[in-house]
């Protein structure tokens, strides 16, 4: 399968397959030996119809079992086990949780015990966070000097409100956390020349970024409508937030250009499955 990537993909994220499952990894964290982490295709799972067949949802009406043996391949393939994962409960907010022990397993291995929850850190080595996808923007966080980690969701509304900066902050309050030390990934989701919004999108955008950066974020397409530049909007947020442009790392592959390698929820009208983006510290590390 041919994939469409956006400029140059060899400095975003590279494909990687195994077991039969490709996924996508960031080279500059492939590399870092008590990291986990990687971001899935709609491929190489056991779901059937508009599901197939990699999906990762127990919320698009496929069949359960079907979810759990994706997971257990997906793990397979990205280096972690199901029973790890800790599960967000995305409704577009800025909330982000300190994730520990005691939720191992949370949405996976039992009914998820929380809401309202769009990002997530932790320090706690053998947890496995996970987000959810079919066009929205995950954002990769990793601290390598105290060895901790966050991962976001951040759709227009998460990056309006600054999601990724207030990951960021969050990090430093409980673990000391630099920002001129962190490396960001900016994960795979809509491109500009795709995702078309209304001027109340636009609206938020101009109050939530200084002006002199208004014209990398959007263009006007017609009398109503805009082309949204997401990757840019969180690029500039970590860098606001203080992170290194050289530590920012750009996905250059579209959910909506690539309709038959990753789930969007626009190329699809809806009907679709959901990808997911994991990153956790590796178990061999406590």
């Amino acid at each position: 399968m041919k994939i469409r990537w956006k400029n140059d993909h060899k400095t975003g994220m590279e494909l990687r397959e195994r077991e039969g499952v490709p996924y996508l990894v960031f080279p500059k964290l492939d590399g870092m030996s008590w990291l986990c982490h990687g971001f899935s295709t709609r491929l190489g799972g056991v779901s059937r119809e508009h599901l197939s067949s990699m999906n990762l949802s127990f919320s698009r009406g496929d069949e359960e079992a079907n979810v759990r043996e994706n997971f257990r391949r997906f793990g397979r393939a990205a280096g972690f086990s199901p029973e790890d994962l800790v599960m967000s409960d995305q409704t577009h907010t800025t909330n982000v949780r300190v994730v520990t022990e005691a939720e191992r397993g949370n949405g996976y291995s039992y009914p998820k015990t929380w809401r309202d929850v769009d990002g997530m850190i932790t320090d706690v080595p053998g947890l496995v966070l996970i987000t959810f996808y079919a066009d929205c923007v995950p954002l990769y966080i990793v601290d390598p000097v105290h060895r901790a980690v966050g991962l976001s969701h951040s759709g227009w509304r998460g990056t309006a409100g600054r999601i990724g900066e207030v990951t960021v902050q969050r990090m430093h309050d409980t673990y000391g956390s630099r920002p001129s030390d962190l490396l960001v990934g900016i994960g795979p989701s809509i491109c500009r020349d795709c995702y078309e919004v209304n001027g109340e999108v636009i609206e938020a955008f101009r109050d939530a970024f200084p002006a002199e950066v208004h014209g990398k974020l959007y263009e006007k397409t017609d009398e109503i409508h805009y082309r949204l530049d997401l990757w840019e909007a969180n690029r500039e947020i970590f860098l606001e937030a203080g992170v290194p442009e050289k530590n920012i790392f750009l996905p250059e592959i579209c959910t909506c250009c690539n309709p038959e390698f990753l789930f969007s929820h626009r190329a699809s009208h809806g009907k679709r499955g959901n990808l997911a983006a994991v990153l956790g510290i590796r178990k061999s590390y406590e």
